[in-house]
């Protein structure tokens, strides 16, 4: 099951965070110190947290301002929602409860006393008994009908079975197993030569198992639950373990450092021993070289611990190079070891020496990429691709360029492990995700922390990961690329290039890949950029909408010098449709359409046919009271992942085949 949307309520700085919609594969939340993302984090961890982890504890996560209504009764733990997850099924899963529940929703409620509740959306309905009353009485007419020595008759036992209940009662619990088992014990006295009796009894104890049968499906969705786990930077593996000190201390519970100790566990359960069991292979004493069978059961035993912590660390130090030493040349470099050596387990460095050093002579940061994949191993060992990764400030102590690395090797594991991570890092943040980016901010603490699935937010602090992400990205884009193709604004970007890969892969038309696309923030800016880069001696050219704000831009003298008319394209040269003025939105016109109604619940079909020559853009905001152009264009982008260009209508192919021959014209 993938992760569609969570929110978390009455949970330490938050007081509701709203709905978060979740990326299938990686969501990114960004905000300030503060904010409450790390709340989230935990908060989301206990949707299915794994068996060692932390539970609820009213005292400590309830918020601290409304503790009183606890200690005063108005408040229950067991009836305060602290998060609410919904699920949205796989192949797997749809194929584990039917056809019928496929399309589903799993939503499942963490309460603060930690019980849970569970239910199924979208799952057949639950019949009442007022539905299926006058089939009952058909059903009852005809038995009677037939069999007139039985005592009780069919109607009296119908009407002891449904006395108690009246006719918006669901059928479930007591009502559908009496009305199940009454039904069988008739079958017999219909008379099977007539269809329409047995079609009329086969559907009645269909009726009955339909709860039972959601139940079953309730069930078998909730062993399928995803584990969440949760990764702090806190989190360290101690380079030298003392392996008696640690199995005392976990034994009598007397863990003197939590999070390193916790590391240390991870570590263990990686390799396949416990503390207890490696001490033990350690005090193992030499038998006498007369005794064979001894000497061989004791040679195997310290072989068996050797492979497996040769094992694990081969494995460990295949991932950290991916990371680490992505130049293939140096791959020996950086090989990790885990060995074990009487008393003490130890993991070491090997460099390019073949000089073996401590980890924690190591830097920071590669100390927190050891403990990160350690950590990610022992906790989804055994469930692996049912693991949901959530990242608290990742790679916090790992260089610039490290953490742009760490962004892709995040992106690998999501792939097949569904991840949600914060940070304040604009490296963590790559150019094409801000689709994946959700705002993080709290106000004032009586509002709490709130999350805007939108790139907005009231605190400028907020959204400064992101813009210094976009400014690292245009620094290192600008004055690098030969071809440039200025546009208006960031969802004018999204729409390009998502557009641009659908023609490309359907083989309608192919941008220039070297064309780097540049999104200005405005049509005002444009001219800015225009200038710089042709300063440069760079080739470029601009995408302007036909709006006001576009032919105010266009109309400038210092861009048309720049540029020239050739290269100022304008979104009127390629659109076949009514509007006067269209935008970018206008050359997918239907599409969008039908993507605001189906994904956005926006629906202005009506008023875009007898309308047609008004801006689709125009249309929405005068429609919908929250329309946002980041949302449409988000959605168009999500829509882009499971659809081809196939999909587009023949004339916004048209279009986009035109202005993408355009702008390879204007920059060749």
């Amino acid at each position: 099951m993938r992760l569609k949307k969570a929110r978390v309520t009455s949970y330490r700085s938050i007081r509701d965070t709203g709905w978060i919609d979740f990326e299938s594969d990686k969501t990114i939340l960004v905000g300030p110190n503060e904010s409450g993302k790390s709340a989230i984090l935990k908060a989301l961890q206990q949707i299915n947290a794994p068996a060692d982890a932390v539970k609820f504890d009213p005292l400590r996560d309830y918020p601290r301002a409304d503790y009183n209504d606890i200690t005063r009764g108005r408040v229950e733990p067991a009836k305060t929602v602290v998060v609410e997850a919904h699920f949205e099924l796989e192949p797997e899963d749809a194929v584990a409860v039917g056809a019928e529940f496929g399309e589903a929703t799993y939503v499942l409620k963490r309460w603060l006393d930690n019980k849970y509740s569970d239910e199924i959306l979208g799952a057949p309905p639950n019949p009442t008994l007022g539905e299926v009353r006058k089939d009952l009485a058909r059903l009852v007419s005809h038995i009677d009908g037939r069999v007139t020595e039985k005592s009780p008759t069919a109607a009296e036992q119908l009407a002891e079975i449904t006395k108690d209940w009246e006719d918006e009662h669901y059928i479930q619990s007591g009502l559908a197993t009496e009305l199940k088992k009454w039904l069988q014990s008739r079958l017999t006295d219909i008379d099977e030569q007539n269809e329409k009796e047995e079609e009329r009894y086969d559907r009645l104890l269909e009726k009955c198992d339909v709860y039972p049968r959601y139940l079953r499906n309730k069930s078998i969705l909730h062993a399928r639950l995803p584990i969440f786990v949760l990764f702090s930077n806190y989190h360290r593996v101690r380079p030298l373990i003392h392996l008696a000190h640690l199995a005392k201390r976990i034994d009598q519970n007397l863990l003197d450092d939590d999070q390193y100790d916790y590391g240390n566990e991870c570590l263990l359960r990686l390799l396949g021993f416990t503390a207890k069991e490696l001490s033990e292979l350690g005090n193992a004493g030499e038998p006498s070289a007369a005794d064979q069978d001894a000497m061989k059961a004791y040679r195997d035993q310290l072989d068996n611990r050797s492979y497996q912590l040769n094992a694990a660390s081969v494995r460990l130090t295949d991932e950290i190079i991916k990371v680490w030493n992505p130049n293939p040349d140096r791959a020996e470099a950086n090989r990790l070891r885990i060995t074990a050596d009487g008393q003490y387990l130890k993991v070491v460095v090997e460099d390019e020496l073949g000089v073996e050093i401590e980890l924690d002579q190591r830097s920071e940061g590669f100390q927190w990429l050891v403990s990160f994949f350690v950590v990610f191993f022992a906790e989804t060992e055994g469930a692996h691709e049912n693991a949901i990764l959530l990242l608290d400030e990742p790679g916090l102590s790992l260089h610039a360029l490290k953490q742009r690395d760490f962004r892709e090797t995040i992106s690998i594991l999501a792939k097949s492990n569904q991840t949600a991570y914060t940070t304040h890092s604009p490296f963590l943040v790559g150019p094409n995700e801000l689709d994946l980016v959700r705002v993080v901010e709290m106000k004032d603490r009586r509002t709490g922390t709130k999350v805007h699935t939108t790139i907005t937010a009231g605190d400028p602090a907020a959204l400064l990961p992101l813009q210094e992400a976009l400014g690292y990205d245009l620094a290192q884009s600008l004055f690098m690329q030969q071809r440039n193709l200025i546009l208006e604004g960031l969802t004018d970007f999204w729409y390009l290039e998502a557009t641009a890969e659908l023609m490309r892969d359907g083989g309608f038309a192919d941008l220039n890949r070297k064309i780097a696309l540049i999104s200005a923030n405005a049509a005002s800016k444009v001219v800015y950029y225009a200038t710089i880069l042709h300063a440069h001696n760079l080739k470029v050219a601009a995408l302007l909408d036909s709006d006001a704000a576009g032919e105010q831009a266009a109309r400038q003298d210092v861009l048309v010098n720049a540029l020239s008319n050739k290269r100022i394209l304008r979104t009127r040269d390629v659109y076949k449709g009514p509007v006067a003025t269209p935008e970018i939105e206008d050359l997918l016109r239907d599409t969008l359409t039908e993507i605001a109604k189906s994904s956005l619940g926006w629906d202005v079909t009506a008023k875009a046919a007898t309308q047609p020559k008004r801006p689709i853009v125009d249309l929405l905001g005068g429609e919908i009271p929250e329309f946002s152009k980041y949302k449409l264009a988000k959605a168009y982008v999500r829509w882009t992942r499971d659809n081809d260009a196939g999909a587009l209508k023949q004339e916004e192919r048209d279009q986009w085949s035109s202005l993408i021959g355009k702008i390879n014209a204007a920059v060749k």
